[in-house]
């Protein structure tokens, strides 16, 4: 599991720095409404009613939304930015994060 989350830190700070990425609940409900949104990354401790929000705006855009084993402070790290909601506004990054993920919860 640690090994997932330093590869999607680090699939993340290169997303950031390919200016690919939106952080943070209102630039990511912009993205989503927007239709820039490929897929919606969810910190671990996020609260209940945000992750509810992101989930709602999600749907209508029908952008999946995947919820990280990463706190915070992890994507703090990786990113210089403690943010909850991150969406990746790529389709080779956002693919790359669902593999990820997905890899992370098979191997569980």
């Amino acid at each position: 599991m640690q090994k997932m989350k330093t590869k999607l830190i680090g699939l993340l700070t290169i997303c950031r720095k390919a200016g690919r990425m939106v952080m943070g609940f209102d630039p990511v409900k912009d993205a989503l409404t927007g239709g820039k949104a490929r897929v919606i990354l969810l910190a671990a401790d996020l609260s209940p009613r945000t992750e509810k929000e992101v989930n709602f705006y999600a749907a209508k855009s029908s952008v999946q939304v995947l919820k990280t084993e990463c706190t915070q402070e992890d994507f703090y790290f990786g990113i210089g930015k403690k943010v909850g909601v991150i969406a990746i506004c790529d389709d080779g990054f956002s693919l790359k994060a669902q593999q990820l993920l997905s890899e992370s919860t098979a191997s569980d």
